[in-house]
C-alpha cells in the first residue's frame, strides 16, 4: 500500500534504528543551516532523515540551473527561493519535521534573532568573508552554541583528505582545508556531498554527546 506514514509510524521505525533514548534528543533539537547550497542543502536532507527534530533554513539566493548537479533541489524548483524549495523537498522526506525558512541575507544585524534558538549553528556558505563573518560572530557571541564550518571541497582530489577537525570545544572544521574555487576547480556533486555528509554527522555526533 502505498501513501505516507503516520507520525508515529515514522518515530518508531527511527527508534528501531537508533533507539529511543538517541530518538528523543535528536526530536528535541533545533539546528541552524546558514547556507542552502551544496552544503547546506545536503546537509539538511541529512539531518532530516536522522530525525532532527527542527531546522532553521537561512540563504537569499534562487535556485538556479547551474546548482541542480550538485543542490537538493529539483530542475523544476528552477527559480525558487532556496529556504521555500529546500523546505517542499524535506517535507516531502520527513513529513513531520518542523522548518524555519528565512528568505533573507544573514548579517551581523539579523544573526542574534535568526540563530538565538539553535542548539547547533552549521556555516554552508561559499563565500569567504561570509565564512569569516558568521565564525567570529558565534564565537564571540554565542560562546555556548556549538558551530560546524566547512573549509575545502573543491575539485577531484580524493575523498579521503576530507575530514572533521575540532578546532576548539565546540567548533568544528570539516574538508580538506585546502581546495579552493579561486584556483580554477569546479565543485564536484559527490565531494561536495562528502564534506556535508561530515558536517551533518558531526552534529549527529555531538547530539549524541560523542563529540
Amino acid at each position: 500500500m502505498s501513501g505516507i506514514p503516520t507520525r508515529n509510524e515514522m518515530k518508531e521505525a527511527l527508534i528501531a534504528r537508533n533507539g529511543r533514548q538517541l530518538q528523543e534528543t535528536l526530536e528535541a533539537s533545533t539546528v541552524a543551516i546558514c547556507g542552502l547550497g551544496g552544503l547546506g542543502s545536503n546537509i539538511a536532507v541529512s539531518l532530516a532523515r536522522a530525525g532532527v527534530g527542527k531546522l532553521i533554513l537561512i540563504d537569499f539566493d534562487k535556485v538556479d540551473v547551474s546548482n541542480l548537479n550538485r543542490q537538493q533541489y529539483k530542475a523544476s524548483q528552477t527559480g525558487i527561493y532556496k529556504p521555500d524549495a529546500l523546505e517542499a523537498n524535506i517535507k516531502e522526506i520527513a513529513p513531520y519535521i518542523r522548518v524555519s525558512a528565512h528568505t533573507v541575507k544573514l548579517t551581523e544585524d539579523n544573526m542574534d534573532e535568526l540563530l538565538e534558538n539553535a542548539d547547533i549553528i552549521c556555516e554552508a556558505f561559499d563565500d569567504a568573508e561570509a565564512k569569516a563573518m558568521i565564525t567570529n560572530h558565534v564565537l564571540e557571541i554565542f560562546p555556548d552554541k556549538y558551530l560546524v564550518a566547512a573549509s575545502g571541497m573543491a575539485g577531484l582530489g580524493s575523498a579521503n583528505s576530507i575530514r572533521t577537525r575540532r578546532i576548539t570545544d565546540r567548533f568544528y572544521l570539516c574538508g580538506d582545508g585546502v581546495s579552493d574555487l579561486a584556483e580554477g576547480t569546479s565543485l564536484i556533486s559527490s565531494r561536495v556531498m562528502l564534506c556535508a555528509a561530515h558536517q551533518a554527522h558531526i552534529v549527529l555526533r555531538i547530539l549524541a554527546g560523542l563529540e
